[in-house]
């Protein structure tokens, strides 16, 4: 066999293959639809290409006015990181797009979701820089106006109530741009109200028991980690494990409310309580809610929208977003 052919990473069921020449090749999450008015919701949604030089892009989401609404009324404003281990997926494959007009009905908020270059193609932390510029986009239309605005952000976003959310690597994304805002701040002045994390991608070299609820996927998500983020110093590198030693101290968060999602089957379950945990003894001054559906796997929302979980699950973020 050419070595250039040796496999360096494979999932099970095989939804990406990473070779040693490089080459990458992936199997699901490749699908994508149409910005459009949702038929269902009526959430209208639109893509805007933020930086040209790297490509990254994003779909903005509006809700259609409710009665009594006023055209000119501003709305939260919700950045939303999509998951999947950093190297799958975009924020307009149908998984996604579907969620967020149900997100944005339900919860009358603006969204930007991020599309941010993938992995191993582009390594960890590409993705988090990414992010980082689609925010800061964001925040930006706080004082602008005129032509270069864009009209649904700079006409219906409320900029004093900005929020980040994200599922799986895209809680850690969101995390990471908490902690950056806290620490650089972001244009206009723009603070973030809160963040919410579901079912966030943390790792540690430390043995947690949801990781025997199924440990060959937590291998995979170990060796998934390794293969994405090469210039890792491991498991328990800060940008895995944001409660590891050498992690900046949790009370740098930026933002004042924090709503972390896990799932009771979820073998990161435990990574997302020690964050909870951790966050509220870290001398943070924000408010710190923990919500756990019982017996329910790795982002089952997204798969079993109909489920009395995923609507409770839903009915917290949608709250949280109004706090």
């Amino acid at each position: 066999m050419n070595p250039d052919d040796e496999i360096v990473y494979d999932t099970t069921p095989c939804f990406i293959r990473v070779f040693k020449s490089g080459r990458v090749e992936r199997y699901l999450c490749t699908d994508a639809t149409a910005a459009s008015v949702d038929p269902a919701t009526g959430v209208s949604s639109k893509d805007v290409l933020i930086s040209p030089e790297t490509g990254v892009s994003a779909r903005l989401y509006i809700p259609r006015l409710r009665e009594g609404d006023r055209p000119e009324q501003k709305l939260p404003v919700l950045v939303y990181f999509h998951g999947g281990g950093f190297c799958l997926g975009s924020a307009f494959m149908p998984l996604y797009h579907n969620y967020l007009n149900s997100l944005v009905a339900q919860a009358h908020v603006v969204a930007v979701s991020a599309d941010y270059r993938l992995a191993p193609e582009h390594p960890v932390p590409t993705a988090h820089d990414d992010s980082w510029t689609v925010l800061r986009w964001v925040a930006g239309h706080a004082g602008r106006g005129g032509p270069a605005a864009e009209a649904w952000l700079a006409e219906r976003a409320d900029f004093e109530r900005v929020f980040l959310a994200g599922e799986s690597a895209g809680a850690n994304i969101a995390h990471h741009m908490a902690m950056r805002a806290g620490i650089g701040g972001l244009p206009c002045g723009v603070r973030i109200r809160g963040v919410a994390l579901i079912h966030p991608y943390f790792l540690g070299s430390d043995r947690v028991e949801s990781a025997e609820i199924h440990p060959a996927k937590m291998e995979n998500l170990e060796t998934l980690w390794r293969t994405m983020c090469p210039s890792s110093s491991g498991l328990d590198d800060p940008m895995i494990n944001p409660v590891a030693e050498a992690a900046p101290s949790l009370a740098g968060l930026g933002c004042g409310r924090a709503l972390v999602c896990v799932g009771g089957e979820d073998a990161l379950r435990d990574r997302g309580r020690a964050y909870y945990r951790r966050l509220r003894e870290s001398g943070w001054g924000g408010e710190a809610t923990l919500f756990e559906a019982e017996g329910k796997a790795h982002t089952f929302h997204l798969f079993e929208t109909d489920c009395e979980e995923a609507m409770a699950q839903q009915k917290a973020v949608c709250s949280f977003l109004h706090l």
